[in-house]
C-alpha cells in the first residue's frame, strides 16, 4: 500500500521522528504539497539573502563587503511586508507531560508547533515562538526569513516541560508589549483558572489581534477510562488522590465536558477560534483549523 500524507500525520509516526525539523516537513508537505509559494523578494523592507549579480541588476544593491571577500558580485535581496504577522505561544508547564497512550501532550504540542512554523514562513508569514510556564521561558520575535525557521525548530528541539501553569500573566503582559496586530495562536491544555485566561485572551482582542487557541486533551483526561483503583499525581505540584476512576466516571467526564464547553462558549463569544484536539488523532484537524482562519485574516 503506499503511504499518504495521513500516515505521516498520525501520533505513532510522529512519535517515532525525533529530529523536529524532519517532522515539520513531512507532516506539512505531505498534508498539503504545493500549498506555498516561492518566496518573492524585493528592495524595501529587510534584509533577506544573497543572488549572484545578473546584468541589469542596480549597482546600488551589490555587496561590496561580499565582493571584496570573494571576488564576485552579489546582489542583497530583501523581503517584502509578509502577509501576516504571528505568534505562537506553547505552553511548556508540566501537565503538558501527561500522555496515557504513546504521545504526550507536549510532543504532539510540540509538533503543531513546528508544523506551524513551517508552513507560515514556507508562505512567507512572519512567525515568532513564546514558550511559557508560570513565566515567559523563551521569547522569539516574529521573521519571515528562512533562516529563522532553524532558529524557531531548534528552540522547539530543546525546549521541556516544567514548572506550574499561569496563563493569564502571560497573556497580559504579552497583550501590552506587542505593538503590531496579527495572529496569536495559543496551544496549551489549559488547566489554569477558565475567567482570569478569558480575561487574557479578552485582552488580545482589545488590542485588535485574530487568536486561534488550539487545546491540547488526551483520551483519558477526556474519558477517565481506567479499570482499576489509581494514584493520580499532579505534574505541577505533585499533589496526589487514590480513587477507584470508575465509581466518579460520569461525574467526572460531566465536569470536563462543562470545562471544554465553557471554553468553547466564551471563545465564540469574543470572536475567537477554539480547537479542541486529541493527542490520539492525527494533526488534519489542527491544520485544516489554521488554514481556515488564516484565509480570514490575510
Amino acid at each position: 500500500m503506499d503511504v499518504t500524507y495521513q500516515d505521516y500525520l498520525s501520533s505513532s509516526v510522529i512519535k517515532k521522528i525525533s529530529n523536529i525539523a524532519l517532522r515539520a516537513k513531512l507532516v506539512v508537505e505531505g498534508f498539503i504539497i504545493g500549498l506555498h509559494k516561492s518566496p518573492y523578494h524585493g528592495f524595501s523592507v529587510e534584509f533577506s539573502e544573497h543572488r549572484p549579480y545578473s546584468f541589469g541588476d542596480e549597482i546600488k544593491y551589490i555587496d561590496w563587503k561580499l565582493l571584496a571577500k570573494t571576488d564576485k558580485l552579489y546582489i542583497k535581496q530583501f523581503e517584502e511586508e509578509t502577509n501576516l504577522n504571528c505568534h505562537i505561544l506553547f505552553d511548556t508547564s508540566a501537565s503538558m507531560q501527561y500522555g496515557s497512550g504513546e504521545i504526550q501532550k507536549f510532543d504532539y504540542a510540540q509538533t503543531l508547533c513546528a508544523s506551524l512554523s513551517y508552513m507560515m514562513i514556507k508562505q512567507q508569514d512572519a512567525v515568532g515562538l513564546t514558550t511559557f510556564d508560570t513565566k515567559i521561558n523563551i521569547s522569539i520575535p516574529p521573521k519571515s526569513r528562512p533562516s529563522h525557521l532553524n532558529i524557531l525548530l531548534n528552540t522547539l528541539h530543546h525546549s521541556k516541560v516544567q514548572g506550574e501553569t499561569k496563563i493569564s500573566n502571560i497573556l497580559h503582559s504579552l497583550a501590552e508589549s506587542m505593538k503590531k496586530r496579527g495572529l496569536i495562536i495559543l496551544i496549551s491544555d489549559l488547566f489554569d483558572d477558565q475567567e482570569d485566561v478569558i480575561k487574557g485572551l479578552r485582552h488580545f482582542r482589545y488590542k485588535g489581534h485574530e487568536i486561534i487557541v488550539f487545546h491540547i486533551m488526551d483520551d483519558k483526561e477526556i474519558s477517565l477510562d481506567f479499570n482499576e483503583s489509581v494514584n493520580f499525581i499532579d505534574l505541577e505540584n505533585n499533589d496526589s488522590m487514590k480513587t477507584d476512576p470508575r465509581q466518579i466516571k460520569s461525574a467526572y467526564q460531566k465536569a470536563y465536558s462543562n470545562f471544554c464547553n465553557q471554553y468553547k462558549n466564551e471563545c465564540s463569544k469574543n470572536n475567537i477560534d477554539y480547537v479542541p484536539v486529541n493527542t490520539s488523532d492525527s494533526l488534519d484537524k489542527s491544520l485544516i483549523e489554521y488554514l481556515i482562519k488564516r484565509t480570514k485574516v490575510v
